[in-house]
């Protein structure tokens, strides 16, 4: 089938990853995929939640869509006086991947929030929210070690993630919005890279999928993320 930008069917959007977006965070990046933007920034506290066990840090995200960030204005999440239910769903998401990235022994009693907030929203906001928000972890563990605060970066791997989808039988990866809106199954992976999966998000929207189609997804999404992981390299100075 004929996408509607005229990507092939295993081809990334255009990625663009701008390093150091804010002065006052301790990292930061705004990452464009395709027409999706989103500004991820990191912030370092000296002090970590209750649950976390003495001598080791934490890694948290929150995420938010700005009210035009849409074809049509969303209202705030404050003035609603809760996160909706898919911005919760989604920084849990982001959150249990970008700690899956850290040695939080390493990274010792401290905390780091990312703040992934979108400006732009046209499909893979989550999965544009992972990929920045690793650079920005990155640079953040980076001052760490450049300030004398740690020894050595807590980093143990990178972490990215893409979606991919079925779209009338066939198989897309990194789908726009008009692709996901109409999708049969939707996909999101996020993985290291060593190649290990950190989680994947799988629905029939349109109908129900096999194993088989799965283990092709998951595959598609693979081919995407060692992509994704040389472009984040990249703006690290090829190193992370």
């Amino acid at each position: 089938m004929n996408r509607i930008d005229g990507r092939n069917y295993d081809e990334l959007r255009p990625v663009e990853i701008i390093p150091n977006i804010n002065k006052f965070a301790e990292g930061s990046c705004l990452i464009r995929c395709g027409n999706t933007q989103v500004l991820c920034t990191a912030s370092v506290e000296d002090r970590t939640p209750p649950h976390v066990p003495y001598g080791e840090g934490w890694v948290t995200a929150e995420y938010s869509m700005l009210p035009r960030a849409n074809r049509e204005r969303s209202r705030r999440d404050v003035s609603k006086l809760k996160l909706s239910p898919r911005s919760a769903e989604i920084q849990r998401l982001v959150g249990r991947a970008l700690r899956a990235a850290v040695d939080m022994k390493k990274l010792g009693e401290r905390a780091i929030t990312i703040d992934c907030d979108v400006l732009q929203g046209d499909g893979g906001t989550r999965t544009a929210s992972v990929t920045g928000g690793f650079v920005a972890l990155a640079l953040a563990c980076r001052k760490l070690v450049e300030d004398g605060v740690l020894k050595e970066s807590p980093l143990k791997t990178m972490v990215s993630a893409v979606s991919a989808g079925i779209v009338k039988d066939q198989l897309l990866l990194d789908l726009c919005y008009e692709e996901d809106s109409s999708a049969m199954v939707d996909l999101n992976c996020v993985m290291t890279s060593q190649g290990e999966l950190v989680e994947i998000q799988g629905t029939g929207e349109g109908r129900a999928f096999t194993v088989a189609e799965q283990q092709a997804l998951v595959e598609l999404c693979a081919k995407g993320i060692r992509e994704l992981q040389q472009i984040q390299l990249d703006v690290l100075g090829g190193t992370f």
